[in-house]
């Protein structure tokens, strides 16, 4: 059965994002997953998220169950990246996502739109710009689209990719 991922990966790692059919978990085509995030942008934001949150109170906690290989807490699920950032997901709150710089404060927030895949997100800046959207098709499968709608980047489990097939960032997946 590993045979079988490992062979699935490769063969999903060597197709372009950029292709007209994008193929890793799910097979998409980028115009369908372009219409899925492009339809729904919510028309405001809510900058009492970003005020309320704008540092991360539990920074030395967080930053420091990351290092030990901690991502799951009993109230918050943790997420580490390469470029030295982590994402905060209280499960009182399961539809947003903090994202932090190494200092503790506030990058960007996301707000998804269902926690059943697939569902689609929508990353803000700190002061409240549309950064990107997403569909997130499956639990370790993301597509990543700027706020024009053109992709930006393949998220297949800890790694992401550019059109170009290059990794771009990496991230910590604990299970």
């Amino acid at each position: 059965m590993k045979h079988l991922v490992v062979i699935f990966m490769l063969i999903a790692l060597s197709l372009s994002v950029s292709a007209k059919i994008i193929t890793g978990g799910v097979e998409i085509s980028v115009q369908e997953a372009q219409n899925q995030v492009v339809e729904t942008i919510p028309n405001s934001f809510d900058f009492n998220i970003i005020r309320n949150n704008f540092i991360d109170s539990n920074r030395v906690e967080n930053l420091t169950k990351l290092l030990q290989g901690y991502t799951e807490e009993k109230d918050r699920t943790l997420g580490y990246f390469s470029d030295g950032s982590y994402a905060v997901n209280y499960k009182s709150n399961p539809k947003q996502v903090f994202y932090y710089s190494n200092n503790g404060i506030l990058t960007h927030t996301e707000i998804r739109t269902g926690l059943n895949y697939p569902y689609k997100t929508y990353k803000y800046s700190a002061t409240g710009e549309l950064v990107n959207m997403g569909l997130r098709v499956a639990e370790d499968e993301t597509f990543i689209f700027d706020k024009k709608g053109n992709l930006l980047a393949h998220w297949i489990g800890n790694k992401c990719y550019d059109e170009n097939k290059n990794i771009i960032m990496t991230r910590r997946i604990e299970k």
